[in-house]
């Protein structure tokens, strides 16, 4: 059998050094467009900003090695140019020599992932000073910039996750830096309860943000923004972290069914609608293991495990491809952000709505235990069955555990009524008695099974905004929360003794508050007859 692999950055080798460990007979060759082959692309904000110190270090695997241990055939600036699945053969270029050849298959898996997109902004290919980062040589392109030209300010378009983390990276070099952002917050997709958060921590780190704004110009070979709002921004340096998009040309030049945002659709055994013809990585639309619906597959994770199985497959073994669930983790300077399966926002654009949330912010580790800091966490599942359908946390430990323990909720269909029922290891310096997962299910049971009754802030109607008594439970010193404005204040210290203060003929909102005081003096009222309803945001 005769195996060729498009790309060789995280599925490629995977699959290919996989199949050579269970089929020493077939011949596999990986063709490679770049420079090198195994980056870990995920590491090179952290090679940027100094934290790695050697280069060789981000780059897992090389061609010699890959030849020597695996006996698999690496071909670097050889790039693809058409695929002809009636001859089961490819059309190759080596980008150094200019020379084209034409090599055959039996099976061929296009492991192309994904480049990043360059926004549509007049004057962005006359910048001199604009960088993206996708591969090895991007970076090594960044830091000569930086060497050679001693940038004082540096601009980066896009506050999604490797915005972020290549503003600390710029930050660590000594550079003043602003970050523009076209939506109204950072740290997309998370959810507000996590991206404020994260924005109060670029506002510690001295990186400035503008949100709700666009580049309409770039002039000076890049060193003059026109803002859209007509505002004059000058930079040395401009980094574009405005998304990325499916290297799939080649693919859909073939035949091969590509979704609309132009993914590779593959089937539960990671094969194309064309025969012999797999695909893998960030290229690809698969299923959802949370919703059944179509999903993109994201992360160098996913697509590792993908080569690693679809070599399986192809070595004759009966195993599926179950879904794609999406889990992600990222360093926000001081802050671990996490995700698993869907926030609000890709639900809404879903247009899936038979969900609730909760948010709630326990100690990481036994509160008493020297340094103990709170997990901001938030659970998404299906109203009425407790499906789990994501989670997301924010803090300084502990965040990636929680959240991988959510993950495997998810794969092995517990539901939101199983999460108090985890044993999660216990002691002072790793956990408290009762851990994040645990609470949180306690706290959706409670909504679920209607013991609390809980509203979105943007759910309140009119009337009730007018009549209604929003109840603050504040202790005093501490600051208002929340967006509705308190009618009455009554510490939780103090509610069962002031419980005469509270309206009897008018509908109770306990206003928005992290931790469990809301949850508290729900129970104080309802104990004293007062149905209140928890405001969440």
């Amino acid at each position: 059998m005769k195996v060729l692999v498009i790309g060789g950055i995280a599925g490629g080798p995977s699959f290919a050094t996989r199949l050579r460990r269970i089929n020493e007979n077939a011949e596999i060759i990986i063709l490679e467009r770049g420079a090198a082959i195994s980056v870990a692309s995920c590491a090179l904000p952290y090679y940027l900003g100094g934290l790695i110190k050697d280069r060789s270090a981000v780059i897992e695997r090389t061609p010699e090695i890959l030849k020597q241990k695996n006996n698999i055939d690496v071909r670097l600036f050889n790039e693809v140019t058409k695929i002809n699945s009636a001859n089961k053969n490819v059309d190759v270029k080596n980008l150094q020599t200019g020379e084209t050849y034409r090599e055959t298959y039996d099976k061929l898996i296009i492991a192309t992932g994904a480049s990043p997109t360059f926004p549509e902004i007049k004057g962005i290919h006359d910048a001199d000073n604009a960088f993206v980062l996708r591969a090895v040589t991007d970076a090594d392109k960044i830091k000569a910039f930086i060497d050679e030209k001693h940038p004082q300010h540096a601009t980066v378009l896009g506050a999604g996750s490797i915005g972020i983390e290549v503003s600390e990276a710029l930050v660590d070099n000594n550079i003043d830096v602003t970050i523009v952002e076209q939506s109204g917050h950072v740290a997309s997709p998370f959810d507000p309860e996590i991206t404020d958060i994260v924005a109060e921590e670029l506002h510690k780190q001295g990186v400035h943000v503008i949100l709700n704004e666009t580049v309409d110009e770039i002039r000076d070979n890049g060193h003059t923004l026109v803002l859209a709002d007509g505002t004059i921004h000058e930079t040395d340096m401009l980094f574009l972290g405005t998304g990325v998009q499916p290297n799939s040309e080649i693919a859909g030049a073939a035949g091969i069914n590509l979704s609309d945002d132009g993914h590779v659709i593959v089937d539960h055994h990671l094969q194309t609608n064309l025969p012999d013809i797999y695909a893998i990585g960030d290229v690809i639309e698969t299923t959802s293991l949370i919703t059944g619906k179509p999903i993109p597959s994201l992360l160098s994770s996913a697509a590792n495990r993908q080569g690693h199985l679809l070599a399986d497959i192809l070595n004759g073994s009966p195993l599926e491809y179950k879904g794609f669930i999406s889990a992600g983790v990222s360093k926000f300077f001081d802050l671990t952000a996490s995700f698993v399966g869907f926030t609000e926002q890709t639900l809404q654009q879903l247009g899936i709505t038979n969900y609730k949330t909760v948010f709630i912010t326990p100690f990481d580790r036994a509160y008493f235990y020297p340094n103990a800091d709170r997990v901001n966490f938030k659970l998404i599942y299906e109203d009425k069955t407790g499906k789990i359908l994501g989670g997301q946390a924010v803090g300084r430990n502990g965040i990636d555990k929680r959240i991988a323990e959510l993950s495997v909720a998810i794969t092995g269909n517990l539901t939101a009524f199983d999460l108090p029922s985890l044993e999660i290891p216990y002691s002072p310096p790793y956990s408290s008695t009762r851990d994040v997962l645990n609470i949180a299910g306690y706290v959706a049971i409670n909504q679920l099974t209607n013991t609390t009754a809980t509203i979105k802030a943007e759910a309140i109607s009119p009337d009730d905004l007018a009549h209604a008594v929003f109840l603050d439970i504040r202790e005093a010193g501490k600051p208002v929360a929340g967006s509705i404005t308190p009618t009455l204040n009554i510490p939780l210290s103090e509610l069962r003794d002031r419980i005469d203060e509270i309206p009897k003929d008018k509908k109770v909102y306990i206003t928005f508050r992290k931790g469990l005081g809301p949850y508290n003096a729900s129970r104080v009222l309802a104990g004293k007859g007062i149905n209140a309803i928890m405001i969440e945001e």
